[in-house]
């Protein structure tokens, strides 16, 4: 494809993306934070990036990675995206190591809402309400997250695959209220 080509279909897809995930942060009760998910990846950084490695049914990223070692666009993308679970690392004094942190619930519930919008975007017609589920399950192995965060995101992507949209969603709803009243005490 032509760069012109890319650059179109590459920003088609992350504004599908991004509209799919304030969707789905108005059903979770995160409208004002999903409007701001992912205004990173319409910086030149992330952009280009995805520009060069646009392939149309898996993140720019990979191919950055693959072509580099490494994903710059990707790097930056986590490091401003409090929904990422990579972004929540940190030293810990005791070990003196970069260890995963939990995540606030409202962080949690936009990353389902961003995993369920990617599957749903990559997978087009063959989407399923497991999709994101079993993406998640093949990459637990060797993912880094705090146990907590995996938990908490594997419950709300297994209620998804079980009972459906509308029961996670209210899910979601509950975990936020229950959130918000634990944070008043």
């Amino acid at each position: 494809m032509s760069t012109l080509s890319n650059m179109y279909h590459h920003f088609c897809t992350i504004t599908r993306h991004r509209h799919e995930v304030v969707r789905n942060c108005l059903k979770a009760g995160l409208f004002l934070q999903g409007l701001q998910h992912d205004l990173s990846k319409y910086t030149p950084t992330e952009f280009l990036a995805g520009v060069k490695y646009y392939q149309g049914t898996r993140s720019p990223n990979e191919g950055e990675r693959e072509a580099l070692g490494y994903s710059k666009a990707w790097m930056h993308h986590k490091g401003r995206n409090c929904h990422h679970f990579e972004y929540w690392c940190d030293y810990n004094p005791v070990t003196r190591q970069m260890e995963p942190v939990p995540m606030p619930v409202r962080y949690v519930v936009e990353m389902f809402c961003d995993r369920v919008a990617a599957s749903k975007i990559y997978q087009k017609e063959n989407y399923r309400n497991d999709s994101a589920l079993k993406y998640f399950l093949k990459g637990k192995p060797t993912r880094k997250i705090h146990p907590e965060t995996s938990d908490l995101l594997e419950h709300l992507l297994v209620v998804l695959a079980e009972q459906g949209e509308e029961a996670a969603f209210a899910e979601t709803r509950a975990l936020l209220k229950q959130a918000k009243k634990d944070a008043k005490s």
